[in-house]
Protein backbone atom coordinates (compact mmCIF):
# COMPACT_ATOMS: atom_id res chain seq x y z
CA UNK A 1 0.00 0.00 0.00
CA UNK A 2 2.35 2.55 1.06
CA UNK A 3 5.60 2.52 3.27
CA UNK A 4 6.20 3.71 6.38
CA UNK A 5 8.38 4.96 8.82
CA UNK A 6 9.57 5.64 11.96
CA UNK A 7 12.59 8.41 13.38
CA UNK A 8 12.28 10.63 15.79
CA UNK A 9 9.45 13.52 14.65
CA UNK A 10 7.09 10.21 15.12
CA UNK A 11 5.79 8.15 12.15
CA UNK A 12 6.82 9.07 8.56
CA UNK A 13 5.07 7.99 5.35
CA UNK A 14 7.96 8.08 2.74
CA UNK A 15 6.59 6.60 -0.65
CA UNK A 16 4.35 9.57 -2.32
CA UNK A 17 2.77 7.20 -5.01
CA UNK A 18 1.80 4.64 -3.16
CA UNK A 19 0.31 6.90 -0.68
CA UNK A 20 -1.29 9.04 -3.82
CA UNK A 21 -2.68 5.82 -4.85
CA UNK A 22 -4.06 4.66 -1.52
CA UNK A 23 -6.11 8.35 -0.73
CA UNK A 24 -7.46 8.97 -4.14
CA UNK A 25 -9.14 5.20 -3.75
CA UNK A 26 -10.54 5.54 -0.22
CA UNK A 27 -11.81 9.53 -0.82
CA UNK A 28 -13.16 8.65 -3.99
CA UNK A 29 -11.11 11.52 -5.65
CA UNK A 30 -8.84 12.97 -3.46
CA UNK A 31 -9.29 16.68 -5.39
CA UNK A 32 -13.09 16.82 -4.35
CA UNK A 33 -12.55 15.90 -0.83
CA UNK A 34 -9.40 18.08 -0.51
CA UNK A 35 -11.46 21.17 -2.28
CA UNK A 36 -14.19 20.66 1.12
CA UNK A 37 -11.65 20.48 3.59
CA UNK A 38 -10.20 23.83 2.25
CA UNK A 39 -13.66 25.41 2.08
CA UNK A 40 -14.07 24.58 5.93
CA UNK A 41 -10.25 25.93 6.71
CA UNK A 42 -11.63 29.33 6.30
CA UNK A 43 -8.34 30.57 3.77
CA UNK A 44 -9.65 33.21 1.32
CA UNK A 45 -7.83 35.80 -0.96
CA UNK A 46 -4.64 36.98 -0.12
CA UNK A 47 -3.97 34.67 2.62
CA UNK A 48 -0.88 32.95 3.71
CA UNK A 49 -1.54 29.29 4.89
CA UNK A 50 0.48 26.65 6.42
CA UNK A 51 -0.30 23.09 5.96
CA UNK A 52 1.23 20.64 8.43
CA UNK A 53 2.36 17.10 7.30
CA UNK A 54 1.21 18.11 3.42
CA UNK A 55 2.46 14.94 1.64
CA UNK A 56 2.25 14.74 -2.16
CA UNK A 57 1.13 18.36 -2.18
CA UNK A 58 -3.28 18.10 -2.37
CA UNK A 59 -4.51 19.61 0.43
CA UNK A 60 -1.99 22.29 -0.52
CA UNK A 61 -3.23 22.46 -4.24
CA UNK A 62 -7.18 23.01 -2.92
CA UNK A 63 -5.56 25.87 -0.49
CA UNK A 64 -3.55 27.52 -2.86
CA UNK A 65 -6.78 28.25 -5.15
CA UNK A 66 -8.11 29.51 -2.72
CA UNK A 67 -6.05 32.19 -1.44
CA UNK A 68 -5.05 32.78 -4.99
CA UNK A 69 -1.72 34.82 -6.37
CA UNK A 70 -1.79 37.39 -3.83
CA UNK A 71 -1.44 34.57 -1.25
CA UNK A 72 0.65 31.57 0.01
CA UNK A 73 0.68 28.30 1.02
CA UNK A 74 3.74 26.81 2.74
CA UNK A 75 3.56 23.26 2.78
CA UNK A 76 5.96 21.05 5.53
CA UNK A 77 6.17 17.64 5.82
CA UNK A 78 9.10 15.55 8.59
CA UNK A 79 9.51 13.22 5.08
CA UNK A 80 11.50 14.54 2.72
CA UNK A 81 10.79 12.29 0.01
CA UNK A 82 7.28 13.91 0.54
CA UNK A 83 8.10 17.27 0.29
CA UNK A 84 10.45 16.38 -2.89
CA UNK A 85 7.63 15.15 -4.96
CA UNK A 86 5.12 17.93 -3.84
CA UNK A 87 7.57 20.65 -5.16
CA UNK A 88 7.93 18.63 -8.57
CA UNK A 89 4.46 18.21 -8.98
CA UNK A 90 3.31 21.63 -7.89
CA UNK A 91 1.82 22.47 -11.63
CA UNK A 92 1.27 26.06 -12.27
CA UNK A 93 1.14 26.76 -8.80
CA UNK A 94 3.51 30.05 -8.02
CA UNK A 95 1.84 30.62 -4.77
CA UNK A 96 2.99 27.36 -3.00
CA UNK A 97 6.11 25.81 -1.63
CA UNK A 98 7.32 22.80 0.43
CA UNK A 99 10.17 22.06 2.71
CA UNK A 100 10.84 19.71 5.35
CA UNK A 101 9.96 19.65 8.96
CA UNK A 102 8.06 18.97 11.73
CA UNK A 103 4.92 20.37 13.48
CA UNK A 104 6.96 20.06 17.08
CA UNK A 105 9.67 22.17 15.42
CA UNK A 106 8.29 24.74 12.47
CA UNK A 107 10.76 27.44 11.28
CA UNK A 108 8.58 30.15 10.64
CA UNK A 109 8.23 33.28 12.22
CA UNK A 110 5.78 34.32 15.52
CA UNK A 111 1.79 35.19 14.23
CA UNK A 112 3.06 35.06 10.58
CA UNK A 113 0.39 33.06 9.47
CA UNK A 114 -3.15 33.41 8.48
CA UNK A 115 -4.59 29.74 8.29
CA UNK A 116 -3.06 26.07 9.93
CA UNK A 117 -3.86 23.06 9.02
CA UNK A 118 -3.14 19.57 9.60
CA UNK A 119 -4.72 16.38 8.57
CA UNK A 120 -4.31 12.80 9.26
CA UNK A 121 -0.56 13.79 11.13
CA UNK A 122 -1.40 14.28 14.88
CA UNK A 123 -1.62 10.47 15.65
CA UNK A 124 1.84 10.40 14.02
CA UNK A 125 3.24 12.89 15.79
CA UNK A 126 5.01 11.05 19.21
CA UNK A 127 2.00 11.43 22.17
CA UNK A 128 3.88 13.55 24.75
CA UNK A 129 5.32 15.70 21.57
CA UNK A 130 1.67 16.43 20.31
CA UNK A 131 1.03 19.53 23.20
CA UNK A 132 4.09 21.07 21.47
CA UNK A 133 2.72 20.79 17.80
CA UNK A 134 -0.27 22.62 19.09
CA UNK A 135 1.71 25.36 20.80
CA UNK A 136 3.61 25.64 18.02
CA UNK A 137 0.64 25.84 15.50
CA UNK A 138 -0.28 28.76 18.30
CA UNK A 139 2.72 30.44 18.05
CA UNK A 140 2.79 30.73 14.21
CA UNK A 141 -0.89 32.04 13.74
CA UNK A 142 -1.59 35.52 13.89
CA UNK A 143 -4.06 36.70 16.16
CA UNK A 144 -7.65 35.91 14.41
CA UNK A 145 -6.22 33.26 12.61
CA UNK A 146 -7.52 29.80 12.15
CA UNK A 147 -6.59 26.55 13.13
CA UNK A 148 -7.94 22.86 11.26
CA UNK A 149 -7.50 19.35 12.07
CA UNK A 150 -8.48 16.68 10.34
CA UNK A 151 -8.32 12.98 11.06
CA UNK A 152 -10.17 9.29 10.19
CA UNK A 153 -13.99 9.04 11.39
CA UNK A 154 -15.74 5.85 11.55
CA UNK A 155 -18.60 7.97 9.68
CA UNK A 156 -21.29 6.57 6.97
CA UNK A 157 -20.69 4.48 4.31
CA UNK A 158 -16.45 4.31 5.01
CA UNK A 159 -17.19 3.40 8.56
CA UNK A 160 -15.92 -0.29 8.19
CA UNK A 161 -13.43 0.61 6.50
CA UNK A 162 -11.68 2.92 8.52
CA UNK A 163 -12.12 1.11 11.09
CA UNK A 164 -10.16 -1.54 9.92
CA UNK A 165 -7.60 1.20 8.49
CA UNK A 166 -7.53 1.48 12.29
CA UNK A 167 -7.18 -1.79 13.77
CA UNK A 168 -4.10 -1.50 15.01
CA UNK A 169 -4.27 1.53 16.84
CA UNK A 170 -6.44 2.87 20.02
CA UNK A 171 -9.61 4.21 18.55
CA UNK A 172 -9.38 7.44 20.24
CA UNK A 173 -6.09 8.15 18.40
CA UNK A 174 -7.57 9.22 15.73
CA UNK A 175 -10.29 10.74 17.24
CA UNK A 176 -9.24 14.41 16.98
CA UNK A 177 -12.17 15.49 19.43
CA UNK A 178 -9.32 14.19 21.82
CA UNK A 179 -7.41 17.84 21.29
CA UNK A 180 -10.27 20.04 21.89
CA UNK A 181 -9.21 20.64 25.58
CA UNK A 182 -5.63 21.21 24.97
CA UNK A 183 -6.37 23.57 22.18
CA UNK A 184 -8.71 25.34 24.86
CA UNK A 185 -5.72 25.14 27.83
CA UNK A 186 -3.00 26.88 25.15
CA UNK A 187 -6.09 29.62 24.16
CA UNK A 188 -7.99 28.47 21.51
CA UNK A 189 -11.19 29.53 21.29
CA UNK A 190 -14.22 28.58 19.15
CA UNK A 191 -13.33 25.00 18.93
CA UNK A 192 -16.34 23.48 16.56
CA UNK A 193 -16.28 19.90 15.57
CA UNK A 194 -17.52 18.84 12.12
CA UNK A 195 -17.44 15.64 9.16
CA UNK A 196 -16.00 15.77 6.10
CA UNK A 197 -17.47 13.00 3.26
CA UNK A 198 -16.91 10.27 3.02
CA UNK A 199 -14.72 9.73 6.74
CA UNK A 200 -12.82 12.75 8.15
CA UNK A 201 -13.39 14.45 11.39
CA UNK A 202 -12.07 17.58 11.63
CA UNK A 203 -11.75 20.09 14.40
CA UNK A 204 -11.46 23.90 14.15
CA UNK A 205 -9.99 26.13 16.08
CA UNK A 206 -9.96 30.50 16.23
CA UNK A 207 -6.44 31.91 18.11
CA UNK A 208 -8.57 35.19 19.64
CA UNK A 209 -7.57 38.57 18.18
Amino acid sequence: MFRIEQDSNGILITNPKGYNAFTTVFFGGRRRHDRRVAAVSGAAKGQRVLDIASGPGALVAALADRVGPTGEVIGIDAACEMVDYATAHAGRRPNCRFQCGAAQDLDLPDASIDVVTCTFAMHHIPEDERDQALAEMWRVLRPGGRLLLADMAAIGAHSRLTKLLSRHMDPAEIDIRRYRDSLRAIGFQQIEYSTVKPATGVLTALRPA
